[in-house]
């Protein structure tokens, strides 16, 4: 038996009953004891100490909203986040030298909104820089794509009788043909036709993201790619190469097979365990596709698209959960939280035990947002979205942005938060995401030292207690994981400042020294 105490340290347990300890007893992979409770376990024969000069120490952070296979596959495409429509030709054109004809080149990361006049680039544009090979480029909000004719041809969508697909638009040329432009659903068939690489090769780039993770004090994720990522973290933890907790969600075109195979939500184990069912319900705020109660502003016929039309969804999450997987749903504008609130409302009474959750919730009518907690249902934030996309949701909801991100009010209600990323739209520095909930300014300190719409900012307990406890809540396990209290898995990490004692334009910078998974340091420097 390996007992090990951890001593003086500045230890934030997040448990409100003892929030603060100088010192932890663990056995393998649990806690066992605080304070003086952990002397006796220090005195036993065999027990480990580790002297913690003092460090501060918080539990280990979840990410609870994350696309870990696209992030690593990202790392190996070009980055286009902040390019001006230059600077991305200009990637292209460099990718497209050192690459073989042929061979795909995608891209990820751009975003219309910070081009002259909002305009969109075309394939004709790719098509200069890149004849030769199938570009891809998705945008920043991840509900839009750019491609190149030779895409289009890959894809068989070259022709002008090319329709749109359900819950999807092609751009279009004057003369109706596809013009590289590709709106929800669209992507989808361009994504089809890019060679699927191993589970092997995606294990590894997932290996590799994990360190990435650690070092950001990310010890548990919850990941909503598809159905490759979890066979490539099955294959990590079968070779017990897995080194932070994984909740996994999987898509609609996976629902027949779930439902076949009889897999439920809660099966696996500490480390690698199912989630559920991930759907989208609407776009994004980037494209302005969004489903909206009222129109976006200046755009008197946009009201967003629903992805899913209302009866659908109903038919989905009702098998669903009928089958026991909980629900993930993606909602942006007001009427799709409006839509989702009412499904999940109407199918929690199938299997009140499962945790459903609302991914974003970015705008959500005054009138609803006590639903979330009167139905148990988790508000599934990503605090970066709020300061980086502040300037457009101010141009494209006008007036109603004041109920976007509204963090502070559904706590108020009563509604559990679990704060992730939505990396790589995002980057997956929690830090930075305590500091947006915290003060709703960007990194620049703007709009002013109050934040933007301040009555929505958090306190840092209760923003922690969305990156810890609250995540765990989310995935049923808030017995087990979120705080650092006796009973609980050891999962902790030790910073090389106070957060607690710096103002948050400090936290930015926090450094993470070690990460300990499972009563096991998983990453140090």
């Amino acid at each position: 038996m390996k007992i090990t105490l951890l001593k003086n340290g500045h230890i934030y347990t997040g448990d409100p009953r003892h929030p603060w300890a100088t010192q932890l007893a663990l056995v393998e992979e649990h806690i066992v004891a605080l304070d003086a409770a952990a002397d006796a376990w220090g005195a036993a024969p065999g027990a480990r100490s580790e002297d913690l000069g003092g460090a501060t120490i918080i539990p280990g952070l979840t990410d609870a909203h994350i696309h870990l296979m696209w992030y690593a596959h990202g790392m190996q495409a070009l980055d286009l986040r902040d390019c001006t429509p230059d600077a991305l030709l200009a990637q292209v054109r460099e990718r497209a030298a050192s690459t073989p004809p042929g061979a795909w080149i995608e891209g990820r990361g751009w975003d219309q909104n910070l081009w002259p006049g909002g305009a969109f680039l075309t394939a004709d544009d790719l098509d200069a820089v890149a004849p030769e090979h199938p570009v891809y480029l998705v945008a920043k909000s991840a509900h839009a794509g750019l491609c190149n004719s030779a895409a289009l041809r890959a894809a068989g969508l070259a022709a002008p009788t090319t329709p749109d697909p359900p819950h999807g638009q092609l751009g279009r040329r004057p003369d109706g043909s596809p013009n590289g432009l590709l709106f929800e659903d669209a992507m989808a068939l361009i994504a089809a036709a890019i060679p699927a690489p191993p589970v092997a090769e995606v294990a590894e780039g997932l290996a590799h993201a994990q360190q990435h993770l650690l070092a950001t004090g990310i010890t548990g994720i919850h990941d909503v790619d598809g159905g490759p990522a979890f066979a490539a973290f099955q294959l990590l933890h079968r070779e017990e190469r897995l080194h932070v907790r994984v909740l996994k969600y999987l898509r609609l075109d996976m629902l027949d097979e779930m439902l076949a195979l009889g897999l439920r939500t809660g099966h696996g184990d500490d480390w690698l365990r199912f989630g559920g069912l991930k759907l989208f319900a609407d776009g994004a705020l980037g494209p302005r596709t969004g489903a909206m109660l009222a129109p976006y502003e200046g755009e008197p016929d946009n009201y967003g698209i629903l992805t899913l039309e209302p009866d659908a969804l109903r038919e989905i999450a009702e098998r669903a959960v009928a089958g026991g997987l909980a629900l993930a749903i993606h909602a942006i504008g007001d009427r799709t939280n409006r839509l989702v609130l009412d499904v999940l409302e109407r199918v929690r009474p199938l299997d009140p035990t499962l945790r459903h959750r609302i991914e974003h919730v970015q705008l959500i009518a005054p009138e609803d947002q006590s639903r979330l907690a009167r139905a148990d249902l988790v508000a599934s934030m990503q605090p970066i979205h709020a300061i980086h996309d502040m300037d457009m949701a101010e141009r494209h909801w006008g007036a109603r942005a004041r109920h976007a991100y509204a963090w502070r009010s559904l706590q108020d209600t009563g509604a559990v938060l679990a704060f992730g990323s939505d990396a790589p739209i995002e980057i997956f520095d929690p830090f930075l995401g305590l500091y947006a909930a915290v003060t709703r300014r960007r990194e620049d300190g703007a709009p002013g030292p109050e934040g933007w719409y301040s009555e929505q900012r958090l306190t840092l307990a209760a923003a922690l207690r969305a990156y810890t406890w609250g995540a765990a809540y989310a995935a049923g396990e808030e017995t087990q994981r979120g705080l650092l209290a006796p009973g609980y898995l050891a999962d902790l990490i030790v910073l090389d400042r106070d957060i607690f004692a710096l103002p948050p334009e400090e936290w930015r910078e926090t450094q993470v020294r070690r990460a300990m998974v499972g009563g096991e340091w998983r990453y140090t420097i």
